[in-house]
């Protein structure tokens, strides 16, 4: 099933408060100006994975009953957001088992939030909690081989 959400998720309350939407034509979600692909499938895994040779992979791990996650999910929200980078969002409470299985795969330690930059089928980079920036993602990005 897709979603689309209108500037707002569970945890997050920006100007205006616009209400969840469901929608079975979208697979991404919308907040200020970033696009994340809504990630909620091992299928959707082994195509990001795949993907990532190509161009870099951004998986989010995001709780939405943490508020740190929260301010880091918006405070990326808010960054200037790369096109050489695809985003995608995992809601941790959800998908906890797809979660488990990111983490076995990739061979990182699991914590929420964070962040998994994705190149050549390998995480080249994670960061959690408020060490989370988009410069340093970018900047990973653009060093990762």
């Amino acid at each position: 099933e897709h979603l689309t959400v209108n500037q707002r998720v569970a945890g997050s309350s920006p100007a205006g408060g616009a209400e969840n939407t469901q929608s079975h034509h979208k697979r991404w979600l919308y907040f200020y100006s970033m696009n994340w692909h809504l990630l909620s499938s091992t299928e959707q895994l082994d195509t990001l994975l795949t993907n990532s040779v190509e161009k870099p992979q951004l998986i989010f791990k995001h709780s939405t009953r943490c508020s740190i996650s929260s301010v880091v999910k918006t405070r990326l929200e808010k960054a200037g957001v790369p096109d050489t980078i695809d985003f995608y969002y995992l809601d941790l409470l959800t998908y906890r088992s797809l979660s488990n299985k990111i983490a076995k795969e990739l061979n990182v330690y699991h914590e929420s939030p964070q962040i998994l930059l994705v190149k050549n089928g390998e995480c080249v980079y994670d960061e959690s909690h408020l060490s989370i920036q988009m410069e340093e993602i970018t900047e990973q990005a653009g060093l990762a081989k």
